[in-house]
């Protein structure tokens, strides 16, 4: 599974070896496009190499709408071509868990304008339960989606300024306690955040990255 699907998720892909025929589905956050913006190629590049294992694709509502009016914008004519397998959308509701790739995925709304609702995201695959922000500014919800999960991937776009929709380094250690998740991996960093990694209470993620848990 992947969670999220942003613009440069293909060469990232096979950057670390990983074949995109071999993603079962795909769970997105929201709808903005360094999220999903890869999907219409991951769905191209599975047509032309002769896919056949269907793709499933978990998002918020409006998630099926939102991909095939990407595809038209990039490809005009794709979504009408036959396939050798099948796209199926699942749309996710907050609160309530839903199978996905043989996992269960469950939303939790967050404070971050995309046009649709935006999640962040619990993962369980019956042994470990990752739990992703995506994009919020602060939100209780976030202590509901982390209770009790083995890595708490969230976003630290700056270091400690206050940016509307977006969560801080210093708003994360704020809070560091009350999450209750065993570890805590910051994401989505932005050149600010990224100069100080330095500075970070917290693991960093880097591409490539592997994680026992």
């Amino acid at each position: 599974m992947l969670v999220d699907c942003g613009a440069t998720s293909l060469v990232a892909l096979r950057r670390a070896d990983i074949d995109p025929l071999t993603i079962d589905a795909v769970a997105l956050t929201h709808l903005h496009g360094d999220h999903f913006g890869a999907l219409p190629f991951l769905i191209l590049d599975a047509q032309f190499r002769r896919r056949t294992a269907a793709l499933t694709v978990a998002g918020p509502r409006g998630v099926q709408a939102r991909v095939e009016a990407a595809m038209e914008v990039f490809f005009p004519g794709s979504t009408a071509v036959a396939r050798r397998f099948a796209v199926e959308f699942v749309e996710l509701e907050d609160g309530v868990p839903a199978r996905v790739g043989g996992m269960a995925v469950t939303p939790f709304a967050v404070v971050h304008p995309s046009g649709a609702p935006s999640h962040a995201l619990r993962v369980d695959d019956g042994e470990r339960v990752v739990t992703y922000s995506g994009d919020t500014e602060w939100t209780d919800r976030l202590l509901e989606a982390t209770r009790g999960a083995d890595l708490f991937v969230c976003e630290a776009y700056v270091y400690d300024r206050a940016v509307k929709f977006h969560l801080s380094h210093e708003t994360i250690r704020a809070h560091r306690d009350a999450f209750g998740c065993r570890r805590i991996l910051l994401t989505h960093m932005s050149p600010d955040m990224l100069a100080r990694q330095a500075d970070a209470a917290f693991e960093c993620a880097r591409d490539g990255l592997v994680i026992d848990l």
